[in-house]
């Protein structure tokens, strides 16, 4: 008797997945729960584990291979000599029969999250043609419906297909196609043959393809732009010399700049709702409550966890929630669930040293917060010249949503509530 090993759910708008590795072959023996597989989603790098003992069968999917929710990957045999029954290897079939059934789910387009990130699937190739009505009977509907000819579409999906997302996104912005694939899609000009030699070719991880599209992507859809302003961290800094050591013996953890900066921000988006809105078709969706991303650098690239109804924690329950994402980005653990639903971005490129930067919208957010380093420069202080802890703070937005009133009043709001914690006690 053989046990099927299959695709799991992979999460809130995750359609398909690439086999990283497997940690078996065909014929050695495994426990339930014993991690099989590693699949890459755009998202996250996850686990699939054995569902029961025996010993691994034949492999269906193998290593690089892209699969959908469900799909078959192999089968585990009890007892047997790592050789699957025939009935085990029929069902391999069963994807190939249900893909064109497959549909995009409809929020594709609309959501947002962590380390996650916009459409999925490969784009087709600069110049390649796609096969006339290769796509599923979702796309057909919605072309006959709203009269969008799916050949003027620009196609998420696998080799290019259009996707019952990409016809969503088509329709609400009126027809027009969408966006034309990044540059990073041209093929490039041959090396010559002493630079070819020399030159190393790595695939794109599935995080990295998809962090790239949707970066361009939002530069494409979003008017975006970027305001700055400066902010004297030595309040903070004084605060936080003085109680560093009392809060990590009580709450279990360091006390950070990211609390501050968090609650700041959760103050100024209360103030400023259009900076937490995000454009839908043509309707604005105004978030009444604050999910807020914190941006996490990985050896794998940048993932968004996001600290849910972060406006309910204390600054010890925000550092906490931060310091468990980081531990589980070190350790690959991140769910997708982890890195869902954000309404508002925080970034620190000052870890890294970084003085100033604009920092693109994780779409469809309408504004995402730059921290950078610290470090004393001369600012006149009651008519006098002194060196203080300064910090450049850099806010950028969707001009579609956000007025540039409306973001200079953001920052200065942060501004503020870092430069006066008091305020972040009194919600002033």
């Amino acid at each position: 008797m053989a046990t099927e090993i299959r695709v799991p759910t992979l999460g809130e708008s995750v359609s398909e997945a690439t086999i990283g590795r497997w940690f078996k072959k065909p014929g050695d023996t495994v426990k339930a729960d014993e991690p099989l597989v590693e699949l890459e989603t755009d998202k996250v790098t996850l686990e699939v584990n054995a569902p029961a003992s025996g010993q691994l069968g034949d492999i269906v999917a193998k290593d690089g291979e892209t699969v959908e929710p469900g799909a078959l990957l192999g089968s585990i045999v009890e007892g047997g000599a790592g050789e699957a029954p025939k009935a085990a290897k029929e069902p391999a079939k069963e994807p190939a029969k249900a893909e064109p059934a497959k549909a995009e789910p409809a929020k594709e387009p609309t959501k947002s999250s962590a380390a996650a990130y916009g459409n999925h699937g490969e784009a087709a190739p600069s110049g390649q043609a796609r096969p006339a009505g290769d796509h599923g009977p979702a796309v057909g509907r919605i072309a006959q419906e709203s009269g969008v000819d799916p050949s003027s579409v620009q196609g998420s999906g696998k080799d290019g297909r259009v996707t019952k997302g990409d016809m969503l996104a088509a329709v609400k912005g009126g027809g027009a196609a969408a966006p034309a694939p990044a540059p990073t899609q041209i093929a490039r000009a041959p090396s010559a043959p002493d630079d070819a030699s020399r030159e190393e070719r790595v695939r794109m991880t599935k995080l990295r393809q998809t962090i790239a599209r949707r970066l361009k992507d939002a530069q494409n859809t979003a008017a975006m732009l970027t305001t700055f302003n400066d902010v004297d961290m030595g309040a903070v800094m004084s605060l936080r010399q003085q109680y560093k050591d009392i809060f990590e013996k009580k709450h279990g953890t360091k006390l950070g700049f990211m609390g501050f900066f968090t609650k700041a921000v959760i103050q100024a988006l209360k103030d400023v709702p259009a900076v937490n809105a995000e454009i839908d078709g043509q309707d604005l969706v105004y978030k009444n409550y604050y999910h807020v991303g914190i941006a996490v650098g990985t050896d794998k690239g940048l993932v968004v966890p996001v600290v849910r109804d972060a406006d309910t924690l204390s600054i010890a329950g925000i550092e906490k929630a931060i310091a468990g994402f980081g531990r589980k980005a070190r350790d690959g653990k991140l769910s997708i669930e982890d890195m869902q639903g954000g309404t508002f971005t925080i970034t620190n490129g000052g870890i890294y040293g970084s003085l100033m930067s604009t920092p693109i919208l994780n779409a469809p957010q309408s504004g995402i917060l730059g921290m950078h380093r610290i470090e004393e420069r001369p600012v006149v202080r009651g008519g006098k010249i002194e060196a203080r802890p300064m910090m450049y703070l850099a806010l950028s937005y969707d001009h579609r949503i956000v007025d540039g009133k409306e973001a200079v009043t953001f920052l200065v709001r942060i501004k503020e509530a870092l430069e006066d914690p008091a305020r972040l006690v009194l919600d002033l």
